[in-house]
């Protein structure tokens, strides 16, 4: 009996492999050409690091991260005093620069990573650690691991726990690196040094009071948190942190955001609820990407009362499909640029088989230009995660 046990899990485990292996080949069906296209683009670019620009506002160093947050305006009745909010309508005028520089450089490498991945040409490899090497380990151009100044506000704040949102554009940095990591150019000194810096930085993500205080937000800020470190700790292989974000999955963030018809009200009282909805929702989906293994599958889990992870993309996915059907208010900035092809519906569909999220992704745009979409798609190369 134990026997037929084991080759009953061998079996389903085996049958999980080719599908992953069946989907691979159909995003690379679909994405190649714009992959090889990216990649060829990030050859010919030149590592542009946080010490490249630097902001007079920034309490911080050379080597510190600097953001300002998105929704802070000069009060028009104050104009030197501080900064007044206007949820959900961007300013302009703050400073982006450093975020601009992680994106482009969470762009090149998940682009080479991407081309390596299907051409297997080490080329790739080469000009991504020019990159990497350039944040983690060249002294002279490195990020310290830590976001103490991040989403400051003129007049309130140097910094905040809300900042950490920004660097869930090192998540592909860190899956690409794991794709790479075995390549024969990969100097195993750097490779030891970048693992170091992901390793420092989950120390301070979890033991900060700016970490705890994102760890304990109750949207998608909270979610944000529970995947990066998930994202980080697989990288750096810290197992407890891995089996800490499962649990917190199950624990916290889907019976505390999740409601029962497959919607998270909080974000759909935001004054953006169709991109905050998407936004929490491919957080959620690539948390489950990040941490299911033939032990432990998130996406299968099931709260008492029935809610799980399929239930919120069907909720979802109708407003994907025709964006008309949506009945909740408009967002009240880039309501016309979503959605595009969002990782959910890959994921989903590579774990459940729904074909119509397939089809709906390959016709969506894969490689947007609007730079708000792109801040709020921390996941550009699916294959990376496949």
């Amino acid at each position: 009996m134990k026997t037929t046990y084991i080759f009953i899990l061998l079996h389903l485990f085996s049958i999980t492999l080719f599908g992953q292996k069946r989907v691979s080949s159909q995003v690379i069906e679909v994405l190649q050409k714009d992959i090889i296209a990216q990649a060829n683009w990030a050859m010919t670019q030149q590592p542009v690091t946080i010490t490249t620009e630097q902001c007079e506002r920034s309490a911080g160093g050379l080597h510190d991260f600097y953001s300002e947050g998105d929704y802070w305006w000069k009060n028009p009745d104050d104009p030197n005093g501080p900064y007044i909010q206007r949820d959900g309508q961007t300013n302009p005028d703050n400073f982006v620069a450093h975020r601009k520089a992680m994106i482009r450089f969470s762009q090149i490498v998940g682009s080479l990573a991407s081309a390596y991945l299907i051409t297997k040409d080490e080329k790739y490899v080469k000009q991504a650690f020019l990159h990497i090497n350039a944040w983690f380990v060249d002294k002279n151009t490195a990020m310290n691991p830590s976001l103490l100044y991040a989403q400051a506000i003129k007049g309130k704040a140097t910094g905040r726990g809300i900042g950490i949102i920004d660097t869930i554009h090192l998540m592909e940095v860190a899956q690409g690196i794991l794709v790479m990591q075995k390549a024969a150019s990969v100097d195993k000194n750097n490779l030891n040094t970048i693992k170091n810096w992901f390793a420092q930085y989950l120390e301070w993500l979890t033991t900060h009071q700016y970490g705890i205080d994102e760890r304990e937000a109750k949207n998608n800020h909270g979610t944000c948190w529970v995947m990066q470190v998930a994202s980080f700790a697989k990288l750096t292989e810290n197992q407890s942190l891995i089996d800490y974000c499962k649990n917190r999955f199950k624990a916290v963030l889907l019976p505390n955001q999740l409601e029962k018809d497959g919607s998270f009200p909080l974000e759909l009282k935001r004054t953006k609820p169709y991109g905050y909805s998407i936004f929490n929702l491919d957080a959620m989906a690539t948390l489950c990407q990040i941490l299911s293994d033939s032990k432990d599958d998130l996406w299968s889990f099931r709260l008492e009362d029935g809610r799980t992870m399929k239930k919120a993309i069907e909720f979802l996915y109708p407003f994907i499909e025709n964006k008309n059907l949506w009945a909740s208010p408009k967002d009240v900035m880039y309501w016309e640029e979503w959605p595009v092809a969002q990782p959910f519906l890959l994921f989903g569909y590579q774990h459940f088989g729904t074909k119509n999220w397939f089809e709906t992704w390959k016709r969506l745009e894969h490689f947007p230009k609007n730079d708000e979409v792109i801040r709020n798609l921390p996941i550009r190369n699916p294959i990376l995660w496949l």
